[in-house]
């Protein structure tokens, strides 16, 4: 099992998060060794600069929290964190096509911000669990998988709940060890962290990255 510290993505996403919360996260990261801080896009060219000198990744969410807009729209949010300094994408699918079966559109918007990274960062696509059926998550992650993403992940923690175990096996048993899963969403302690990397998650995305660390 890898490092859970380096397994971690420190997130904050709150619409209200001040310079001074983002320094703290950055801090917080550097100092317990995290894999990457997850940031809005407007936060990530001061967080490249305050982690400039470690090796903690910045991410930062496209599409989000909704997945609603279209692909050109995501590509060029992508392309724009890139050059603002991001390394990893967490990008919503349009959840709303993937319901009404228009499985060409979902791989498209994966394929345009793929695309839009020139190879420059990882892409994460996020799946919004909570509104999908099984069969649903299921050809999320085979669309994922096809548009050639780097991982899978769970939730924005902006809906009506977050990552279960359940799921992560479910997409775990989809993408096998081709992509990542990272679990989003509720993963608040260090036995909730366990459970999740051991049914298949290897990157967290929580905002309770120190009190797990500090449980270890």
């Amino acid at each position: 099992m890898n490092s859970i510290p380096s397994m971690i993505d420190h997130t904050l996403l709150k619409p209200d998060a001040t310079r001074s919360m983002i320094k703290k996260l950055c801090n917080e990261a550097i100092e317990n060794n995290f894999g990457a801080i997850c940031v809005n896009p407007y936060h990530v060219k001061y967080c490249k600069d305050l982690l400039k000198d470690s090796e903690v990744k910045v991410a930062t969410v496209v599409g989000f929290p909704l997945g609603a807009n279209t692909k050109d729209v995501k590509a060029f949010e992508t392309k724009d964190a890139i050059k603002n300094g991001a390394d990893e994408i967490d990008m919503v699918i349009n959840i709303g096509a993937l319901k009404d079966g228009d499985f060409d559109t979902v791989k498209d918007d994966i394929l345009a911000v793929v695309e839009a990274t020139n190879g420059k960062a990882l892409v994460k696509v996020i799946i919004e669990t909570c509104l999908l059926n099984e069969e649903e998550k299921k050809m999320a992650c085979k669309l994922a998988m096809e548009a050639g993403a780097d991982f899978v992940k769970t939730s924005t923690g902006f809906s009506t709940d977050g990552a279960k175990v359940e799921d992560i096996r479910l997409m775990k048993l989809v993408v096998g060890d081709k992509l990542g899963i990272k679990a989003s969403g509720g993963v608040r302690d260090l036995q909730a962290a366990r459970e999740m990397i051991e049914a298949g998650a290897t990157r967290l995305g929580t905002s309770s990255g120190v009190k797990i660390v500090k449980e270890i």
